[in-house]
């Protein structure tokens, strides 16, 4: 009897877990947004993993990089950006 308890126990902990770090709102939201698509995906796998990805929020060093990149791109202009680009190449 004392088994079931702990297994109980531990089945409980996890779920807290899951909800404290929104992934059961996650993945009930994806769910949900798969059920309510009037032409079902071929494959819901590549569904979820699509929307999944979307859900997930950015890193902010993720989110700084990309700006760094915006900025740097925006100052060299294409044709700096093309001989960086080959210049890397050799």
């Amino acid at each position: 009897m004392a088994h079931y308890k702990v297994v109980d126990s531990k089945r409980e902990q996890f779920q807290r877990y899951l909800g404290k770090s929104g992934v059961l709102d996650t993945l009930t939201k994806v769910l949900v947004a798969l059920y309510e698509e009037p032409e079902k995906p071929n494959s819901a796998l590549d569904f979820l993993k699509h929307h999944l990805e979307a859900a997930t929020p950015d890193n902010p060093e993720i989110e700084l990089l990309h700006l760094e990149l915006t900025e740097m791109k925006e100052k060299s202009g294409p044709e700096k950006s093309e001989a960086i680009v080959e210049e890397n190449k050799t």
